[in-house]
């Protein structure tokens, strides 16, 4: 049921850590022993799939079930060639969404996350380097991310801190905060805000989606009587500093049905049910 897939995989070097079977680190090797793994579950799913769907569509010329057997046939095929069934691609709605609807392992999108030693958390190195080569001829997301340093990220008390430390290492912001990016970038996601007396909230949406839609992320109802949206851009409240210094400065905007909301808007539902 999961969306995505993140990979860690370990790119360094460390005699006091054993890989299995005891051989030199290597990320590729161990990337592929669990695409097998995760590509034999996908062919048992597939299989068990194609006989039930092979009896419906000789029995009753069922159309669905010929649907069904086009997409598990082509899954079949290319998770016997030892590949991901993400390679695979399907033109009409009815093939795209019988195969969202397998779940299949391997045909979630991937982030590889390169656990690397902390002199390689800036640039990475030669494993991240090998990992990287894989992810661009995949499609797939790639991030560097030093383990042990993220541990002593997390044990400084305050920002200030944090910021000083990452700041002797060459970094911007922490591995953390670059996974949640990256993980929100794979899943077409952003945030929207919502500001009231009692508390501040951030809502995932999908990017692209409009006011509507998003105002049903908070409620449904808010998404059926959906009449306006008032919006405040994230970077205008910062500047000014409050949201009655932004209505004084004419930066706060009426949207309607059709306004596509922008990753860090801050906005007001008005509706009626």
């Amino acid at each position: 049921e999961t969306d995505a897939i993140i990979h860690v995989l370990r790119c360094f070097d460390d005699d006091n850590i054993v890989r299995e079977g005891g051989a030199s680190v290597n990320p590729v090797e161990d990337k592929e022993v669990i695409d097998t793994e995760l590509q034999l579950k996908d062919l048992e799913t597939v299989e068990s799939q194609l006989q039930k769907q092979s009896k419906i569509a000789a029995i009753g010329n069922n159309k669905d079930a010929k649907v069904a057997v086009a997409v598990l046939e082509a899954y079949k095929q290319v998770l016997e060639q030892g590949k991901n069934a993400r390679t695979v691609e399907f033109e009409s709605k009815e093939e795209q969404h019988y195969a969202h609807d397998l779940f299949l392992l391997t045909a979630k999108p991937v982030l590889y996350v390169c656990n690397v030693d902390e002199a390689s958390a800036k640039n990475g190195n030669k494993y991240s380097e090998q990992i990287a080569e894989i992810a661009k001829s995949e499609g797939a997301e790639m991030l560097v991310i030093a383990a042990k340093t993220e541990e002593d990220i997390a044990s400084l008390e305050t920002y200030e801190d944090k910021q000083m430390f990452l700041e002797e290492l060459g970094l911007e912001e922490s591995g953390v905060n670059r996974l949640i990016k990256k993980a929100y970038s794979l899943l077409n996601l952003e945030t929207f805000i919502t500001a009231g007396e009692m508390e501040v909230k951030a809502w995932t949406y999908h990017k692209g989606w409009k006011a509507p839609q998003c105002a049903g992320v908070i409620h449904t109802d808010f998404e059926k009587g959906f009449i306006r949206a008032e919006v405040i851009k994230y970077d205008d409240y910062i500047q000014y500093g409050s949201e009655a210094a932004v209505r004084e400065a004419g930066k706060l905007s009426i949207e309607g049905k059709e306004y596509v909301v922008q990753d860090g808007d801050i906005m007001h539902f008005r509706f009626n049910v």
